[in-house]
């Protein structure tokens, strides 16, 4: 496994075990080179599940990349990050078919979204459905304030 540090090739797992549904293996490892530690997980994969985009195009799900995005909309506000990695690394077995079309991760990630932190669903809807004005935002906020 390479280092996200130092990108050593080299590294010892420190601790290994299940994660909490049992789908998965946490390992903690630790740098041969740097001395840094960090968590893996490890999991069976049977069939990719496949991401139909805009365009057609079909690509492997990545659960990093959706992870990325929670964490770009939650910076700085009150969600626990397990909560983030465990909804885009369960999305898969959530899904449950062999495709999916990326705006249908989108929706279900502003769905995960909306009831823990609105600010948070505002900045992945901004972003998911490509607002271009002030009034897209202002729209996306009355409705928010509508649903409560």
């Amino acid at each position: 496994m390479k280092c996200p540090y130092c990108s050593a090739a080299d590294s010892k797992v420190v601790n290994s075990r299940s994660s909490d549904d049992g789908t998965a293996i946490r390992r903690r490892r630790e740098c041969l080179s740097c001395a840094r530690r960090f968590t893996t997980y490890e999991r069976a994969q049977l069939e990719p599940l496949m991401v139909i985009k805009r365009g057609g195009l079909r690509q492997a799900f990545n659960p990093d990349k959706l992870l990325r995005g929670l964490a770009l909309a939650s910076e700085k506000r009150p969600i626990p990050q397990e909560t983030l990695r465990a909804f885009a690394y369960g999305f898969e077995d959530e899904v449950g078919a062999p495709e999916v079309e990326s705006g249908e991760i989108g929706k279900r990630a502003m769905g995960f979204l909306r009831p823990l932190d609105d600010v948070a669903y505002i900045r992945f809807a901004s972003v998911y459905r490509e607002f271009d004005s002030l009034e897209r935002f202002i729209e996306e906020i009355q409705g928010l304030k509508e649903k409560e």
